[in-house]
């Protein structure tokens, strides 16, 4: 049964796609057998493993519609043991299509359901919101991950997911736990990136990994050629990084 990870934050730009790309990727370097999901209408995780969003015959939007089988929209990637579920900005719909839909917030949780067994994890790159398709990554998961960029208003917010979080827990998934919060885009010429690494610590204390995720040219280039920083720089300091947080989160997980 794979561990299903909801990479979340309702901030975009805070390295929420690069986090479960990269993650995806080193994951799959492990020997894991890993899905990266793609529940973002920016369709960025797509791309940023090689896939050309207008060339996809179907992806999530078409899944949760109903007019693609699972089977149909899963796509291997360049990196032995990643695949995908592509997105594209169709499923910008999606909340429209699911109004009428029966116990809405569970209908990704059953959809995976027939693949579970195929994979180690299942990563969930979520759109930069609390709407329907996020409380259905919620729904799914087993573990949320929240990157949190080192800037000057990433607490404002925070708070707030992670009471939406418990409230999911409460009422809709009583399986979700909080797999830890990754400090992104740290610039250690600054005292404000220190000083908000130092708060979140004061707040979160051991929810927040060891490793920091820098600002780094390689991490920010990986994606326009398509490819996870491990293959395009995997001697870089992002590279380096994020093979580092990948040993964490398998220490932590429950596989």
């Amino acid at each position: 049964m794979a561990e299903i990870f909801a990479v979340v934050n309702q901030k975009g730009g805070v390295g929420k796609t690069t986090t479960a790309v990269n993650l995806g990727a080193f994951l799959a370097e492990h020997g894991k057998r890993v899905l990266l999901i793609d529940l973002d209408p920016q369709a960025n995780a797509t791309s940023g493993v090689g896939l050309q969003v207008d060339k996809i015959n179907g992806g999530i939007y078409e899944l949760i519609c109903g007019s693609k089988d699972i089977l149909d929209v899963l796509y291997p990637t360049s990196i032995k043991n990643l695949n995908i579920i592509p997105a594209s900005p169709d499923l910008s719909g999606a909340s429209v299509e699911l109004l009428n839909v029966e116990e809405r917030e569970f209908q990704l949780k059953k959809l995976l359901q027939p693949i579970t067994d195929s994979y180690d994890y299942i990563l969930i790159d979520c759109p930069p919101s609390i709407g329907i398709l996020t409380i259905n990554a919620l729904a799914a998961a087993t573990q949320v991950l929240v990157p949190v960029q080192c800037e000057y208003y990433a607490l404002e917010g925070l708070g707030r997911l992670m009471n939406t979080i418990e409230l999911v827990k409460g009422e809709v998934n009583p399986e979700l736990e909080l797999c830890g919060i990754v400090m992104t885009m740290f610039d250690p010429r600054t005292k404000l990136s220190k000083e908000v690494v130092e708060e979140t610590r004061k707040h979160f204390n051991d929810k927040v990994f060891k490793t920091i995720i820098p600002r780094n040219v390689r991490i920010s280039e990986a994606p326009s050629y398509g490819q996870p920083v491990t293959i395009y720089a995997k001697k870089s300091e992002g590279a380096t990084a994020y093979r580092e947080l990948t040993k964490e989160v398998l220490q932590n997980a429950r596989n």
